[in-house]
């Protein structure tokens, strides 16, 4: 996923990283669920200052667009559609439970795959 700053216009970098997360999102192009670099390394990336880059993570989470787990990073926000949100969470304690028991990602997907499988 790039993003890039455009230091020849009158838009702050802030507002520019925010616009293209929010319409990433919107297009699906960065889809719910996925995470989005630290704010250190997208700061070296693009060459901003780390609270630039704080900056837009924070006006992005206040708006929804994004949501921060502690150490695991920030995310793109889940779905606002019910359903897919509701599947996404049970998704994600899926994951953490799967990983609390100590079993390997390809495993777990391959009980997910079974059991969809298994549907009539």
């Amino acid at each position: 996923m790039r993003f890039t700053i455009d230091t020849t216009v009158s838009i702050p970098p802030y507002e520019q990283l925010r616009e293209q997360v929010v319409a990433r999102a919107l297009d699906g192009t960065v889809p719910a669920g996925t995470k989005l670099p630290t704010v250190r390394a997208l700061a070296d990336e693009l060459g901003l200052a780390p609270n630039t880059v704080a900056r837009a993570y924070r006006e992005l989470e206040s708006a929804g667009v994004i949501e921060t787990r502690g150490r695991a990073g920030s995310f793109v926000a889940l779905s606002t559609d019910a359903g897919e949100r509701a599947l996404q969470e049970a998704a994600a304690g899926y994951a953490a439970r799967s990983r609390s028991l100590g079993v390997d990602a390809v495993r777990a997907r391959a009980y997910v795959e079974a059991a969809l499988d298994a549907l009539p």
